[in-house]
């Protein structure tokens, strides 16, 4: 079949020759899709280095900043430290300082204060013209059928 072919041009071709050339294409047809899959490959390892090399150039000034907001926030929590450890001690002083206040003064002014309640209350069942001894008896009012005890009707008293 070949041979009809190519006799027509004046030249015998075997089968194995076209064989050969059939291959000699393939062949050129891989090696093209190959250099075009290579080109592109290295394409994309150029950009991947560009990319790379960028991210870095910005993650360093990053790292630098973060590392001294780091730092500033030790210095932040020293602080603050010290703060609560001298909060701690004047709360102590203070409880010390309110026990010793208490223990000393607590005993006599509960006293003075006892005495004082009882004297008002000697003074105050006193009025003009009640002698001292007098009890007082709850006024009552009544109104058509009911009657209001005094608690009730009067105002207490502010001491």
């Amino acid at each position: 079949m070949f041979r009809h072919v190519f006799q027509g041009a004046g030249a015998t071709v075997s089968g194995g020759e076209v064989a050969g050339i059939l291959v000699a294409v393939f062949w050129a047809i891989l090696v093209s899709f190959l250099a075009v899959a290579l080109a592109r490959l290295a394409q994309t390892l150029r950009a991947t280095t560009k990319l790379v090399a960028d991210v870095t150039d910005q993650a360093v000034p990053l790292l630098a900043d973060a590392s001294s907001a780091v730092r500033s926030a030790q210095t932040q929590i020293d602080r603050v430290d010290a703060i609560a450890s001298d909060v701690q001690e004047v709360t102590s002083n203070a409880s010390a300082l309110s026990t010793t206040v208490a223990s000393t003064f607590g005993g006599p002014l509960v006293k003075v204060a006892a005495f004082g309640y009882g004297v008002r209350r000697a003074l105050g069942g006193r009025k003009e013209g009640v002698p001292a001894g007098a009890a007082k008896q709850p006024r009552r009012t009544v109104i058509v059928g009911r009657t209001i005890p005094a608690a009730r009707r009067t105002k207490r008293k502010k001491d």
